[in-house]
């Protein structure tokens, strides 16, 4: 696995942070159930605290390089609703425990949106393991690509290890897992049953409409 020899001490540096940094996320029920395609079964979260959607499968179409990536973000749509991208990197980021030269990596990045998900609404620890995926499906427990390009090196890109918590950069050629956001939530699809009872109402309204007054 390719990555610069800044962003290769950088991991070493928040391998040995870790031990003193396993600080435990404080879970939060934010993450509210969304049926995109109205089949009666959840297939994204709304994330209450930053305002935006997360797609429920976290490895839907496996490993790939950065611009494969966001390509296919750009590109996703589910029951009707497009507008997907990777999540976003927050540069400089308060929260991180490792700050240098205006760049924010290692554990407890919770202004990322990678970050916040695993640390404050899955309530996970620096250093990891991951212990709870919430309801998420696929989630691994491995490297996933965010959004955010690393500005200081083109041609790498900000990611987040979900199997320890922590965020740095690597190539942009390197093969990560993906999962898709988008701003925002997504208003859920009625199911067939709401549609059968709107429509006998406005039927009925109508009926009542055409009936001759006394």
């Amino acid at each position: 696995m390719e990555k610069t020899r800044k962003t290769f001490a950088r991991t070493v540096a928040t391998t040995v942070g870790a031990s003193a940094l396993l600080i435990a996320g404080t879970a939060q029920a934010a993450l509210q159930d969304r049926d995109l395609d109205g089949n009666g079964e959840v297939d994204a979260f709304y994330d209450t605290d930053l305002d935006i959607t997360w797609l429920r499968d976290a490895n839907v179409n496996g490993l790939r390089d950065w611009h494969a990536a966001v390509a296919w973000a750009a590109g996703f749509s589910l029951g009707g609703h497009s507008g997907w991208r990777l999540p976003a990197t927050l540069q400089p980021d308060p929260g991180c425990d490792i700050q240098s030269d205006s760049e924010s990596y290692g554990y407890n990045c919770t202004g990322s949106e990678m970050g916040h998900l695993w640390y404050v609404e899955l309530g996970n620890k620096a250093g990891g393991p991951m212990t709870n995926t919430g309801n998420f499906q696929n989630l691994k427990s491995d490297i996933y690509w965010s959004g955010t390009p690393y500005a200081p090196e083109p041609g790498n890109a900000w990611n987040f290890h979900t199997g320890r918590g922590d965020q740095d950069a690597f190539f942009m050629t390197n093969l990560f897992y993906a999962m898709a956001v988008r701003p925002g939530d997504v208003p859920a699809v009625p199911e067939p049953q709401t549609y059968v009872l709107m429509l006998a109402g406005l039927a009925a309204l109508a009926l009542a409409r055409r009936r001759p007054s006394n």
